[in-house]
């Protein structure tokens, strides 16, 4: 009988297991999800912004800001710099679309200007 006494004691012990290794699982899922979409958002910034330095190069910056709202992730900055001949473009936006809110991502590409481009 002091076996039954035991085990007793131990009832309901797999059920607290199974509910931390699920939440757990829970937990690892969520990160990876995470890190799959702050990747996602890393490679459309990148596009965006390779967009944004060529459409600017050739003069054309409502077209850059255009092109940044529909590639890169909502809520997305641009910032666009003339230096000499070479045009700089800087996309930037926060990861999982603002759920992780420390990460933010960012892409920045470069474009040599077009002549006349910074004429007007």
């Amino acid at each position: 009988m002091p076996a039954r006494s035991r085990r007793s004691g131990e009832r309901g012990s797999v059920t607290i297991e199974a509910a931390v290794a699920l939440s757990v699982l829970v937990v690892l899922l969520a990160l990876c999800l995470s890190g799959i979409g702050c990747a996602i958002a890393q490679i459309r910034c990148v596009d965006a912004a390779r967009e944004a330095a060529r459409l600017a190069a050739r003069g054309d910056q409502d077209r850059a800001a255009a092109a940044v709202g529909s590639i890169a992730p909502a809520g997305a900055a641009l910032s666009v710099s003339v230096d000499g001949n070479t045009v700089t473009a800087t996309v930037s936006a926060s990861g999982v679309g603002g759920l992780l809110p420390g990460i933010r991502v960012s892409a920045t590409a470069v474009a040599a200007s077009e002549e006349g481009a910074g004429d007007g």
